[in-house]
């Protein structure tokens, strides 16, 4: 099987590695890709927003399947453009990724397929975004409705921020505060078949302790070991079945990678978002334990035959991943700085370096080139081995400026965490 992973951040590295590694895959091939890509993928410079050239590529590569990973291009069409020219594509229709797109047309499905979430009011004024703040009080939660890089949603105390972030958003959903844990849980479907990922829990803050701004993610591990048994059954019944199905009625079938994000609340299960796409932190831990060919679930999505490939199967053991930033990120980050010990780090058993914002400079020289630099990735026989590896990774890439969370499943480790 030929494959083309259209994008060029760390969740696009991932799935590009585990494609390399797939023995269904005779090629990987990726667009734009980025450094760190180059080791597992040929690399084309194709803008991944531009739908007919991705096709066109596809075409002239001769791939079987088409990989698309980022939240944009998917809401732009991409994946149609792909299907139009007669290729397997992996990733929801134009139409359908509005899950993702918008967070207002997520509530009115989640509210048509009774998913259980968040009350919500949807706010276009200052007025109406004042009212829905005091309706619901502090903690405040305000989402920019359209994609934000996972930096379009604010949690915070401060009244006076919040509106802030209401006005420099235009329409905002204003939503009531969800306690408790958050949990990531994957689905991979073809419009029918859903089949479930193991949990993962990823870390949105930018420092320790769950302080600081919010961002794409800082961080992910998988499993949990304190996760109700029933978490991936009850989530299928009540949240990912009943959404593809209300999205198949109102003809819009989706198809592809659906993400909810949970919250295990003292009033149960609640949906925080949607998300129309892999993950990032997540998937980089998720596809470090996957045991089936990553191969079979994407094309089996892609052609409607995910019927006949079976539950995800697991390795035993726990995946830690942490993020490494830049100065500045996510308000401002810095670009241009020199990035070294990766290959280093790389060498570590258990341990892969993710690249997401890096490139390469005129002197030849791996360089900054974004928010989220990279991911050391590890594996171990628990959580504490792999934090441990990752960690150990960590120490040996240097960067100026650069800031990481040194918590990233500590809590887990340490048995600390109430569902």
């Amino acid at each position: 099987m030929k494959t083309l992973v259209i994008g060029g951040g760390g969740r696009e590295h991932a799935l590009a590695l585990a494609l390399s590694r797939d023995p269904q895959v005779e090629q990987v091939h990726a667009a734009p890709g980025n450094p760190g890509m180059a080791d597992c993928a040929k690399l084309h410079p194709v803008d991944p927003m531009d739908g007919e050239a991705v096709a066109l590529l596809a075409t002239e590569l001769g791939i079987d399947l088409v990989v698309v990973g980022p939240e944009g291009p998917l809401v732009a069409g991409v994946a149609d453009a792909i299907r139009a020219a007669g290729i397997a594509c992996f990733g929801p229709s134009g139409r359908a990724a509005q899950l993702e797109g918008s967070k207002a047309f997520a509530k009115q499905v989640m509210a048509a397929a009774e998913v259980p979430t968040a009350l919500a009011h949807v706010c276009d004024t200052a007025e109406q975004a004042e009212a829905a703040l005091d309706a619901f009080g502090a903690p405040y939660v305000v989402k920019d409705d359209g994609l934000a890089a996972g930096k379009g949603v604010i949690v915070t105390d401060d009244r006076q921020a919040a509106l802030d972030h209401a006005a420099g958003c235009g329409r905002v959903v204003i939503e009531e505060y969800l306690d408790g844990p958050e949990v990531s849980l994957f689905a991979i479907t073809d419009g029918e078949t859903v089949l479930p990922l193991q949990p993962a829990q990823d870390f949105k803050r930018a420092c320790d302790n769950d302080e600081g701004p919010n961002t794409g993610g800082m961080g992910a591990y998988t499993p949990l070991p304190w996760a109700p048994d029933d978490l991936v059954a009850d989530v299928t019944r009540r949240v990912l079945k009943p959404t593809i199905e209300e999205m198949t009625r109102r003809g819009t079938p989706f198809s592809g990678l659906l993400y909810a994000g949970l919250a295990l609340t003292s009033r149960g299960m609640r949906v925080v978002e949607f998300n129309a796409r892999f993950g990032d932190p997540e998937t980089q831990a998720l596809l470090a334990l996957l045991e089936t060919p990553i191969s079979a679930l994407l094309y089996g999505a892609a052609t409607g035959a995910l019927g006949e490939v079976g539950l995800p199967q697991w390795r035993k053991g726990a995946a830690v991943t942490v993020v490494v930033a830049a100065e500045g990120y996510p308000e401002s980050p810095r670009k241009g700085d020199r990035i070294t010990g990766v290959a280093e780090a790389d060498a570590i058993e258990g341990v892969d370096v993710i690249h997401a914002g890096t490139a390469i400079d005129v002197d030849g020289n791996l360089v900054t080139a974004g928010g989220r630099i990279l991911a050391v990735t590890a594996t171990g026989k628990d959580l504490s081995q792999a934090r441990a590896r990752a960690y150990e990774g960590i120490a040996l890439i240097r960067i100026a400026g650069a800031h990481h969370r040194t918590d990233i499943a500590l809590k887990a480790e340490q048995g600390t965490i109430e569902p």
